[in-house]
């Protein structure tokens, strides 16, 4: 398998760092394109199978699959240059770009190709990415290869596309909104007491181990929550006041308000 990763900023790299990782992908070259590839050099240097280059129509040239990781402003007017190197038999793309839908694509390149669309969140950089993935008729018989690829940066779900500015929302932003959460926990665990670096680790840990017994255990969250709370208990009276204090609600508000936000971007891109 070969693949060209079309703008290597963060996301690719992290992308790079999970293909690298999984000798099974059996990834004969890996291309990385920057306008400025510099930044790049020692990934080329490192890795015998790592191409560094400015070209992307010599990164297209050398491809299997194509993954777009551009900026979405920068997408119109890239496809319109690579238009005459991709080729429809030969090309698989992956776009990772937010906002732009399956019919972007198709309406500079035709509805050749077999195209998916994937919205992997910073998590990709160590591992632990929650990626939602869709595609067009042609790419029926390319998910599970698009699955394998992405599966290198954690889990990977296949949805419809309608849904996948809901799941930009959950997953991508997502990550900015459990963050404050912890560092909220964490800014809490210091007014009680605790030194700044023993109250972030106790909030990262506590954190983990609640995802990790719903993800292992496959329990809902108010079932674990039961095991916690007891009678006129401590657990109890922080969650009401919690509660008292919108702390759902505003977590509902603030995903809502990120999706409404992602269709203001859509409008004027």
């Amino acid at each position: 398998m070969k693949i060209s990763i079309i703008g290597t900023g963060n996301l690719g790299l992290a992308i790079a760092k999970g293909i690298l990782s999984a000798e099974k992908l059996g990834v004969e070259t890996l291309c990385l394109t920057k306008r400025n590839p510099k930044s790049l050099e020692s990934w080329g240097q490192s890795y015998d199978n790592v191409v560094v280059t400015s070209d992307n129509h010599e990164a297209v040239a050398a491809a299997d699959v194509v993954i777009f990781a551009v900026q979405p402003g920068q997408l119109t007017d890239m496809l319109m240059d690579l238009k005459s190197s991709l080729k429809a038999g030969q090309h698989t793309i992956i776009s990772t770009i937010t906002g732009k839908k399956l019919a972007d694509f198709e309406a500079i390149l035709g509805h050749d190709f077999a195209l998916i669309r994937s919205m992997p969140n910073t998590a990709a950089a160590v591992g632990q990415s929650m990626t939602c993935i869709s595609g067009n008729s042609k790419a029926e018989g390319k998910l599970n290869l698009a699955k394998e690829i992405l599966g290198t940066l954690g889990d990977v779900m296949v949805i419809e596309e309608s849904l996948m500015q809901a799941a930009t929302v959950v997953c991508a932003s997502g990550i900015a909104f459990w963050m404050r959460l912890i560092r909220a926990t964490t800014q809490g665990a210091i007014q009680l007491g605790f030194d700044a670096p023993e109250a972030q680790h106790m909030a990262v840990q506590t954190c983990l181990g609640a995802a990790s017994l719903l993800q292992n255990g496959g329990a809902h969250p108010e079932s674990e929550i039961d095991r916690v709370t007891t009678p006129k208990g401590c657990t109890i009276e922080g969650l009401n006041e919690m509660e008292h204090q919108g702390l759902s609600s505003a977590l509902i508000k603030g995903l809502v308000t990120s999706f409404n936000k992602i269709e203001d971007i859509k409008k004027s891109s």
